[in-house]
Parts: C-alpha cells; sequence; structure tokens
C-alpha cells in the first residue's frame, strides 16, 4: 500500500503540522488581501493574518457561513480576477440567493488531486472504469468525481442521474469496476437490477463510492451484501471544493480521512462555537488551504461529527456525519429546507400557511409527507387540486417526489402557538 501513497500521504504528523501552518498562514493573508467580507470581518474581531502563529491561533479567527456567501452573492467571495477563474458552480439557490464558488487553474487541479486520491483510497486504480452517476452541471459531485477518476487515469463513464434502467444496462454492457453515486440511488438500480431478472452480485462492480447524504452502517452492509461490492464513503461540500475533501479507505472502513494538507479541520460547540477537542461530538468546521479563487476560513458546515486519530493514513479521521444541526433534510440525495415547501404551500390556492413535513421509511428509503392544512372555505375538489400542485412544485422546484395530504384547518400539531415544521417517524418505524 505504500508505494500507491503521494507524497503529502507519506508526511509524519510534525512534519504535516508545518504544512499546514504554512499554508494557513498564506491563505490568511490572501484572504485578508482580496475579499472584502474577510478584511471587514477580521477587522472587526479585531485580528490579522500576522497574528496566527500557531495552528491553535486559528480559533480566534471568525467563522464564516452560509448566508454570508449568499449575502456576497455572486463573485463577492472571490479572490482572484474574474478571468482568472476557470470554472464557476453554485447551489440550486431555491431558498434564496444560491451559493456560488469557482476556481482557478490550479484550483482545477488541486480538486483533481484530492479526487483522486480519494479514488485511489477506496480502492480505485489506473485503468479501472468509473461509472459517475453524480448529476452533472452547477452541482459539483458529477464534474469533481469525473475529472479526479480521469487524473488517476481511469476510463469515466458520464452516466449522470436518473434513467434508471438504461443505467442498469449501461453497467451490464460497459462493465466499471467502480460506481460512485449517493447510497439512495444505489438502492433504487438495486431494485431495478431485480426488476429485470439480474442478479446484482454478477456485475463486474468491486467498489462504490458513496456521497451527497448520510448512510448508515446497516445500509454499507446491505449494499455490500447485495452487490458484493465493498462500500466506502466520500465528503464534499462545494463551499468548501466539492468531493474529495474527505474519503473511507477501503482497508479499515472506519470514518473518512480527511485530506489535511488542504482543507483544516475543526469540530466546534453547534451553540458557543468553543472549539472541541478531538473524540468530542460538534459542528465540523473547515478552512482551505490551499484554494486560490474561493478561499474560505472557518466555513460552519453544519454537519455533526467528530475527529479522531488517523488509521490508514497519516490525516486524522472524521465519523460519518450524524446529522446537522441546523432543520435542512436531505431526502434520497437532495437538500430539502421547510422554507422551500413553505414558498410553495403560500403560493397555492386553497392552502393555508400552515405545514407539517413527516419523514419516514418506506422499504430502505427516506419519504417525506407534506401535511398542509386546507383553507376553511376550501372543497374537496379544490383540496385535491391543492395537493397536487404542491407535489408538482416540489417536484419540479426542489427535485424530489414528496407525498401531499390536505388535512382540515386547525389540525396539525402546534407547540406554543407555532407549527412543529419536522416530524421525524423513522427511527420508530426501524
Amino acid at each position: 500500500m505504500s508505494a500507491l501513497l503521494d507524497a503529502s500521504e507519506r508526511l509524519g504528523r510534525d512534519e504535516l503540522e508545518a504544512l499546514q501552518l504554512e499554508r494557513l498562514r498564506a491563505t490568511l493573508r490572501h484572504a485578508y488581501d482580496n475579499v472584502a467580507f474577510y478584511r471587514a470581518a477580521f477587522d472587526k474581531a479585531g485580528i490579522r493574518p500576522e497574528d496566527c502563529r500557531t495552528l491553535a491561533d486559528l480559533a480566534r479567527f471568525p467563522f464564516t457561513a452560509k448566508a454570508d456567501l449568499r449575502e456576497n452573492y455572486p463573485f463577492g467571495m472571490f479572490a482572484v480576477p474574474e478571468e482568472q477563474v476557470r470554472r464557476i458552480h453554485a447551489s440550486s439557490g431555491t431558498t434564496g440567493r444560491p451559493t456560488v464558488v469557482g476556481y482557478t487553474d490550479r484550483d482545477l487541479d488541486t480538486w483533481a488531486d484530492v479526487v483522486a486520491r480519494s479514488i485511489r483510497a477506496a480502492g480505485g486504480r489506473p485503468g479501472h472504469k468509473v461509472h459517475v452517476a453524480y448529476g452533472y452541471g452547477l452541482f459539483t459531485g458529477g464534474l469533481g468525481a469525473h475529472y479526479g477518476a480521469e487524473r488517476l487515469g481511469c476510463t469515466v463513464i458520464p452516466a449522470s442521474g436518473g434513467m434508471t434502467a438504461r443505467q442498469v444496462q449501461l453497467i451490464q454492457d460497459f462493465r466499471p469496476e467502480i460506481i460512485m453515486i449517493t447510497p439512495s440511488y444505489m438502492l433504487t438500480l438495486l431494485d431495478e437490477f431485480e426488476r429485470q431478472g439480474v442478479d446484482p452480485r454478477t456485475t463486474s462492480l468491486k467498489v462504490g463510492i458513496f456521497g451527497a447524504e448520510p448512510w448508515t452502517e446497516a445500509m454499507r452492509r446491505e449494499i455490500e451484501e447485495r452487490f458484493a461490492i465493498d462500500a466506502v464513503d466520500i465528503y464534499g461540500l462545494s463551499e468548501v471544493m466539492g468531493p474529495g475533501v474527505a474519503q473511507e479507505c477501503v482497508e479499515t472502513k472506519d470514518g473518512l480521512h480527511i485530506w489535511e494538507d488542504h482543507f483544516y479541520p475543526e469540530v466546534v460547540d453547534p451553540f458557543t462555537g468553543e472549539v472541541l477537542p478531538d473524540g468530542e461530538e460538534g459542528e465540523l468546521v473547515f478552512t482551505s488551504l490551499t484554494k486560490e479563487a474561493m478561499p474560505v476560513i472557518r466555513y460552519r458546515t453544519r454537519d455533526l461529527t467528530r475527529l479522531l486519530p488517523g488509521t490508514a493514513r497519516v490525516f486524522r479521521r472524521m465519523e460519518k456525519v450524524t446529522g446537522r444541526s441546523d432543520d435542512m433534510v436531505i431526502l434520497r440525495g437532495v437538500n430539502l429546507f421547510p422554507t422551500q415547501i413553505e414558498e410553495i404551500v403560500l403560493r397555492t390556492p386553497s392552502a393555508a400557511p400552515h405545514f407539517q413535513l413527516r419523514l419516514t421509511r418506506e422499504g430502505r428509503l427516506d419519504a417525506l409527507t407534506v401535511r398542509a392544512e386546507a383553507r376553511p372555505e376550501a372543497t374537496p375538489e379544490q383540496r385535491t387540486a391543492a395537493a397536487a400542485s404542491i407535489a408538482a412544485a416540489v417536484k419540479d422546484g426542489v427535485g424530489v417526489s414528496v407525498a401531499v395530504e390536505i388535512v382540515d384547518p386547525e389540525t396539525l400539531e402546534r407547540s406554543v402557538g407555532k407549527l412543529k415544521r419536522i416530524v421525524d417517524l423513522r427511527d420508530a418505524m426501524r
């Protein structure tokens, strides 16, 4: 295995921390000098880049939140002239302004390198064929996986998402060794294999690299047993880079090694912001160490996890994400916020502005039901039309199918005068 590691993966811990400090100080200076938001935030906190003399000093610097990126839409967080930006990615923007990220030539090289490292850690090798079933476009998943696989020397099958029956056919015809996909969509593929009368264990697939949503050890066991593959986790988020920030190693499957030579992790108390020691659960925070176009300083991911010592690599590990510190719902690989549903309900005739999201399990997959109260004057026909309108708007605007129930006025549970937006029944159904 050691022959497969790159130079940074061979560093000792002291060497790695020295490299991190050097890169951190350069990043803080780059952000302060070139991004008005960071210059104002640092000045307000009474701190300058040169005040970072040790890695622990990073805790003195202010956080960055998703709202900061939205408020500086579109290019206010960029630290280089626009003509040096070679690619732009963005979130869907369904909850308001999208978050926009940019990449220089060097950033794209770095991204390809860390994804290639991730695929190699997962068991991929030059010459393997990689079936990429993440979405392409402004979402970072598809293109991030694509260029990383090519950087490793793999053959890429850019399947993207959707057209499930065709995906199954391509896997049978092209015989890839690796698939990069969300775990919930992998289960959808499993069902399609069986619908077509094909034993999933007979495919060419050897490794599945799963990201974009949390998944359990029970789901890992089911996928591994029913596909006869190794199932490993990949982590990333567009604001920090995209996929390839951390990766589970196939030989240990004991959490995701963070590529700490490019992304410095902290775990903080989600309420106080205090940095927590390794081993304690809290909110994951990242500072980029090598990004040029859009450095991020102490970006609050809202993901809950804990940091652990490295095993298969020198880099520290993060446990599988156990949840989020905000109210975002991830449903079958799609990020969904209650505010998105609220916007749809508010513009739907015959529906009152009172709704609830009920998360349940249907077989192995999560399901969501939107329960919205009817207006008192709504007829049965109008209620039916409202349910159909909400379901169609969620599918079109958010990209996920949900069930919709229009219930009688004043029937949804309220707490201290407020409606409880999310009712999670999944644990009770396991």
